[in-house]
């Protein structure tokens, strides 16, 4: 958080949408925000420049003297970060997409149909277990599962995500099937890491392994899997990846875990061509694979 007196250069947009629709009702509409979240924007804003810039008024906002020299000026500031933007993406049509381990395979066997749409855009995927930092800049575009807290991050819904029970062959064939799949007692699994407590996975673990015994923890989902196709035990897996993996056998049908999957990005006032091609994209090939992301597809 800056200090009290360092300008957010963020608070300038607020302050541009606010003299545009001359009421924080419609700032906050305009930016898909709640009003609340303007009128603090506005006085942190305030704060920053020792003086105020709107009067609150019954019928609206009005600029003072100090708002009505430095709304030109803002307005500068945002066509030359708009240009920066535009000029960025023409020279380098390259749109980073971060995305949870798994999802890189789907992306890509679909991505034919971005290249045809969109020739001189190169996509970058970007898979890890580590949540990159959207407002730095390290990606244009991020999917992500969970709650968004970031008033400054749009997360547009995709899908669920579902999670079922796996092992390999060779642990079936000498541990044998769990009669029931809430029951683990006697078994070896494989956890989640600490860090992950959270995750609806790991909190379902928690919940059904009494009596097992915990082989191994990760937060990362390929050694996770790595662990399960060596046969040292029973993990609960994405389906998406465990499901067409032929060295896995799903030990129930039923989803146990799920998690709604987002699309989030940093809300500007116009994103540059590339990066809505992007959205469009992810979009449409999560949900026409809604199924299979979810755990729910047939055979």
């Amino acid at each position: 958080m800056p200090a009290a007196d360092e300008l957010d250069w963020n608070d300038l947009r607020y302050f541009l949408r606010a003299i545009e629709s001359a009421t924080l009702s419609g700032a906050a509409r305009a930016m898909g925000v709640d009003h609340s979240t303007i009128g603090r924007r506005l006085s942190a804003l305030e704060r920053a420049l020792g003086a105020p810039l709107v009067i609150r008024a019954p019928d609206g906002l009005h600029l003072t003297p100090l708002g009505e020299r430095l709304a030109p000026l803002v307005e500068q500031v945002e066509r030359a970060v708009l240009a920066v933007q535009t000029g960025a993406a023409a020279k380098d049509a390259r749109v980073r997409l971060a995305m949870p381990t798994g999802f890189t395979k789907l992306l890509s066997a679909n991505l034919a149909r971005l290249r045809t749409a969109y020739p001189r855009l190169a996509l970058e995927l970007l898979a890890s277990a580590r949540m990159v930092d959207l407002k730095k800049g390290e990606a244009e575009l991020a999917i992500r599962s969970g709650p968004v807290g970031d008033e400054d991050l749009i997360a547009r819904p995709l899908c669920e995500s579902g999670w079922s029970l796996y092992a390999s062959p060779a642990y079936l064939a000498r541990r044998g099937v769990p009669a029931d799949a809430d029951d683990l007692r006697g078994h070896d699994v494989i956890g989640y890491d600490l860090v992950l407590a959270d995750v609806p996975a790991a909190k379902w673990l928690e919940l059904h392994m009494t009596g097992a015994t915990l082989v191994l923890r990760s937060r990362e989902m390929t050694d996770m899997l790595a662990a399960a196709l060596s046969g040292a035990g029973l993990a609960l897996l994405p389906c998406l990846i465990a499901d067409d993996d032929a060295g896995l056998q799903r030990v129930t049908p039923r989803v146990l875990a799920t998690r709604e999957l987002l699309l989030v990005y940093p809300r500007e006032a116009r994103l540059a061509p590339p990066v809505q091609a992007v959205i469009g994209f992810v979009i449409e090939v999560m949900r026409e694979n809604a199924a299979r992301i979810g755990g729910t597809a047939a055979g």
